[in-house]
């Protein structure tokens, strides 16, 4: 049996489409930057600020993921591994990946970060300023996030090649990411 200290390896077919899952706050960004290179993550922030200056802008969401997915439409049809950093709590942001990912025909891998409300509220309010998002934000995502799962607990939704279900700052920090070839 494993000892919490010894590393979780995540295999990621390469190429594939990465989608993390997680609020505000989970550590999605943070976890992204320490396994993946940075012209492979395609982060909503990004885009929101490429769109409109500012990457808290809510008002830049439309077109941020606009541009997003035509990033990811291109990045795919090259061969590219893609990793988009975003919540995707919501259903229908996880099936849009998805349909991506098929078009392609890639597979498709979700890094789920369901870390304990309490962390994700905590880490969210040291961000300060125009950087954190806002509380009831958080909480609707974490809603979004909770109604998710207990409606496919097994977490087999359609279309998801591989699952990797992240519950702890410790378990996310322990991770090795392995690359294996796609197919």
């Amino acid at each position: 049996m494993p000892s919490p200290l010894d590393p979780l390896v995540l295999d990621v077919p390469d190429p594939s489409l990465i989608v993390l899952v997680g609020a505000a706050g989970s550590g999605k960004s943070t976890f992204v930057a320490r396994h993946f290179a940075p012209d492979e993550i395609l982060s909503s922030d990004a885009f929101r600020a490429l769109v409109s200056g500012d990457p808290a802008n809510q008002a830049a969401t439309k077109p941020a993921f606009g541009a997003l997915h035509r990033a990811v439409v291109a990045r795919l049809r090259s061969g590219r591994l893609t990793v988009i950093d975003a919540t995707n709590v919501q259903p229908h942001a996880r099936r849009a990946l998805v349909a991506r990912a098929a078009e392609a025909g890639v597979p498709v891998v979700a890094i789920v970060l369901e870390l304990p409300p309490d962390v994700v509220l905590a880490r969210n309010a040291r961000r300060g300023g125009a950087a954190a998002v806002p509380e009831p934000a958080v909480l609707a995502q974490l809603d979004a996030l909770s109604a998710t799962l207990a409606a496919d607990p097994a977490l087999a939704w359609s279309g998801f090649t591989r699952v990797h279900h992240l519950r702890t700052p410790t378990q996310a920090d322990a991770v090795v990411v392995r690359r294996v070839p796609s197919g």
